[in-house]
C-alpha cells in the first residue's frame, strides 16, 4: 500500500509540474519575442525617416521639372453677355479644360481683329481650328462638342441632332432678335444696324418698337415649350443640351425689363441651374449681378 501511495503521490507532484512549466515556457518564449521585435521596431522608424526625406526630395524635383499645364482650350469673353454666359457654362459643365479671358474694352483693339475681324464674342482660341479661331457661341458650342465627343449635351443621333440644331437657329433666328429689341435699350447695349433703337427715329418710335418685341417673344417661346421640349424636362430629353444652354442664357435677360416669364419657364430655367449647379450659377451670377447693376442705376 505504501508503495502504491507513493506512486500515486509521485504522479499527482508530476502533473502540476509539468503544467506549470509549460506557462513557464509560454512567457518566456513571449519575452524572447518580445526582445526580438523591440530592436526591429526601433530600426523600423528610422529606415522610414531617412526614406521620407528622399522620397519628398525626388517629388519636389519632378514637380519642379514639369512645366506648368497650359488649357486645351482659350475663351475671349465678356461676363455682362448671355451670349458669352452660353459657352461658360457650356465648358464649365463639360469639364472642358480652358482659360477665360475677360475682353471688355479689347474687342476693337488692332491685336484682337487681326484674330477677329467680327469683333465679337465669345471666341475661342483652339489649335484644331484652320484660323485657330472660332466665334459665335452655337457654333462654339458644336465644335467642342464634337471633338471631344460630348454626346451628352450634343447627341449623335442624326434626328436627334437635327432638332437640338433646330432649336438652336430658331432661338438665334427668331426668338433672339426679340429679346434683344427689348432689352438692349434697359442694358445699355448699342443696337444692331437697322434697328429702330440704333436710329435717330423719334423715342416714341423707339419705344413703340421696344414694347412691339416685348409682345412678340410670347409665341417663340411658347413654341420652345410645345414643340421642342413636347413634354420633356429638357430640350435635350432628361439632360440639358446646347439648345437649353443657350435657351436658358437668353432667358436670364428678361429680367431687366421685369418680364412676366410663364410658370413652366421659371421651372425650365430653376431645372437647368440645378441639373447644372455651379457651371450654370456662376456665369449667370455674372448676368445677373450686371442687370441689378443696371437697374439700380435707373431708379437711382
Amino acid at each position: 500500500m505504501a508503495k502504491a501511495a507513493t506512486k500515486g503521490t509521485k504522479k499527482a507532484a508530476a502533473k502540476p509540474a509539468a503544467k506549470m512549466a509549460k506557462p513557464a515556457a509560454k512567457v518566456t518564449a513571449a519575452k524572447m519575442s518580445a526582445k526580438a521585435v523591440k530592436p526591429a521596431a526601433k530600426a523600423a522608424p528610422k529606415a522610414t525617416a531617412k526614406a521620407a526625406p528622399k522620397a519628398t526630395a525626388k517629388a519636389a524635383l519632378k514637380a519642379k521639372a514639369q512645366p506648368a499645364k497650359k488649357p486645351a482650350v482659350k475663351l475671349s469673353m465678356l461676363r455682362p453677355s448671355v451670349n458669352n454666359m452660353t459657352v461658360r457654362v457650356f465648358t464649365r459643365a463639360a469639364g472642358l479644360d480652358h482659360a477665360e479671358t475677360d475682353a471688355w474694352g479689347l474687342t476693337r483693339t488692332p491685336e484682337f481683329l487681326a484674330r477677329n475681324p467680327a469683333h465679337l464674342t465669345p471666341m475661342i482660341e483652339d489649335k484644331g481650328l484652320p484660323r485657330g479661331v472660332l466665334w459665335e457661341s452655337c457654333a462654339i458650342m458644336q465644335y467642342l462638342a464634337n471633338k471631344h465627343g460630348l454626346d451628352k449635351f450634343y447627341p449623335k443621333a442624326p434626328a436627334k441632332r437635327a432638332m437640338v440644331d433646330s432649336a438652336m437657329f430658331y432661338l438665334v433666328g427668331t426668338l433672339y432678335p426679340y429679346v434683344a429689341r427689348a432689352t438692349y435699350p434697359a442694358l445699355g447695349f448699342p443696337q444692331y444696324a437697322g434697328e429702330v433703337g440704333h436710329s435717330d427715329a423719334h423715342p416714341d418710335k423707339k419705344s413703340e418698337a421696344q414694347k412691339a418685341a416685348i409682345a412678340a417673344i410670347a409665341e417663340p417661346l411658347e413654341v420652345f415649350h410645345s414643340f421642342f421640349r413636347d413634354g420633356k424636362p429638357f430640350i435635350g430629353g432628361n439632360n440639358p443640351s446646347i439648345a437649353d444652354i443657350r435657351l436658358a442664357a437668353t432667358l436670364e435677360f428678361l429680367a431687366v425689363i421685369d418680364y412676366a416669364l410663364p410658370s413652366w419657364a421659371k421651372d425650365y430655367m430653376a431645372a437647368i441651374e440645378k441639373k447644372l449647379g455651379k457651371a450654370y450659377a456662376e456665369p449667370a451670377g455674372d448676368v445677373r449681378g450686371y442687370i441689378a447693376h443696371v437697374k439700380a442705376q435707373a431708379t437711382a
